[in-house]
């Protein structure tokens, strides 16, 4: 009985730091009830994610007070069940928001794409905090900021795309993850440096599990400004750029 209660308190310890589904017990053959209905609460959660639409609105609003250009734009995707069964449409633009991208080309150095990929819920929760972290720092280093583009039926690679058609330097693409059962509000950024149709993932860099319980947002801002500061001064991305910066994720 003593290493049994032993094992029950290593266990609820190691608890205490994931959310993962570990030591849940089991009543017969099966898991106890109430993990049972927790399962199947996180799994409509992250259908629901994959399906959540962005609100538009409210990000512009939150947005505007960064006093950038921005633009509303859509793949080739026309609809979310497209979007789900056709990925190489979520990478490419559409006709019309290209027309709209080269009426704003230039010369940036940054540009900003928040997409919503697998679930808008993510961006919808963590883009403005983040961008409200590195859009500061951005501007104290004065890189050029291109406008910020909002991607509907999007996948990362449109980035590529978009970067082109505005002439940027490099694009920083904030995306809604592909929800697990234990975080259907995750978010990915990915670093590309001279980004350009034809790449592969191989010449990103990502940063991944952005969420309040995952990568908080200030580290995940700070990673994102030492690894695009170092991309500039290397003049890369990807494979080739490894992330040097202290660690402190773990306590």
């Amino acid at each position: 009985m003593s290493d049994e209660l032993d094992k029950r308190t290593l266990w609820d310890k190691l608890k205490e730091y994931t959310s993962a589904r570990i030591a849940i017990g089991r009543t017969g053959s099966s898991i106890p009830v109430q993990n049972l209905l927790e399962f199947k609460l996180a799994h409509a959660h992250a259908r629901d994610a994959v399906y959540s639409m962005l609100d538009i609105d409210v990000l512009l609003n939150e947005l505007a007070k960064h006093e950038l250009p921005i633009l509303n734009l859509k793949s080739r995707a026309v609809h979310r069940e497209q979007y789900l069964q056709r990925p190489d449409l979520g990478r490419l633009i559409d006709e019309s928001s290209n027309e709209t991208l080269l009426t704003h080309k230039g010369r940036y150095d940054i540009v900003i794409i928040i997409v919503d990929g697998l679930s808008a819920t993510a961006i919808q929760q963590n883009a403005d905090q983040l961008l409200n972290a590195v859009i500061p720092m951005f501007k104290a280093v004065k890189f050029t900021l291109a406008p910020i583009c909002i991607v509907e039926q999007g996948r990362v690679a449109i980035g590529d795309d978009i970067s082109a058609a505005l002439n940027a330097k490099l694009s920083l693409v904030l995306i809604g993850e592909r929800p697990g059962l234990s975080a259907a509000d995750s978010m990915g950024a990915y670093i590309t440096f001279s980004p350009k149709p034809g790449l592969t993932d191989d010449s990103r860099n990502c940063i991944s599990n952005i969420r309040a319980k995952g990568l908080p947002v200030q580290l995940a801002a700070e990673k994102i400004f030492h690894l695009i500061r170092q991309a500039f001064r290397r003049q890369l991305s990807g494979v080739q750029l490894k992330d040097d910066a202290d660690e402190r994720y773990f306590p």
